[in-house]
């Protein structure tokens, strides 16, 4: 089983443990909620924990794979998307993952894009909340 394969069961049955070891120690992991990346093993499976407790109804419907330049470093390096469905706080979310592998097969980059806006906008919110609960990041001043 490839590393797109394992961290798909692992996803869809909520196995942080099982996404430890697919992660490089340098992971990127690009949000549409954030405009830099979260960066690193530690940071990327702690937003991962919020993903899988936010995230309604989670599951793949298809997947795509070939290669692409990552945004790292520029390379072209081995890729897969995988496409899901899911629902925040009852809002219907359509969106892909793209992993992208280094040279032992594990994702040093991570890209999520889904639709509609409000969607985005909702998944924002619920994030940041489990980013902050879980001391990942500290409570906006704003708030």
């Amino acid at each position: 089983m490839g590393t797109a394969e394992r961290f798909r069961a692992a996803v869809e049955t909520r196995d942080l443990a099982a996404l430890d070891e697919l992660f490089t120690e340098d992971v990127r992991l690009y949000s549409p909620v954030k405009f830099t990346p979260f960066e690193g093993r530690r940071m990327v499976l702690g937003l991962f924990g919020v993903l899988l407790r936010t995230f309604e109804d989670f599951r793949y419907i298809g997947e795509f794979d070939g290669a692409a330049e990552t945004s790292t470093d520029g390379e072209e390096a081995p890729s897969e998307i995988l496409l899901f469905r899911a629902a925040v706080n009852g809002m219907q979310i359509h969106g892909i993952d793209l992993l992208q592998f280094d040279g032992t097969g594990r994702v040093k980059e991570f890209t999520v894009m889904v639709r509609p806006q409000s969607a985005v906008h909702a998944l924002g919110e619920a994030v940041l909340a489990g980013l902050v609960a879980d001391g990942l990041v500290p409570e906006p001043a704003d708030r």
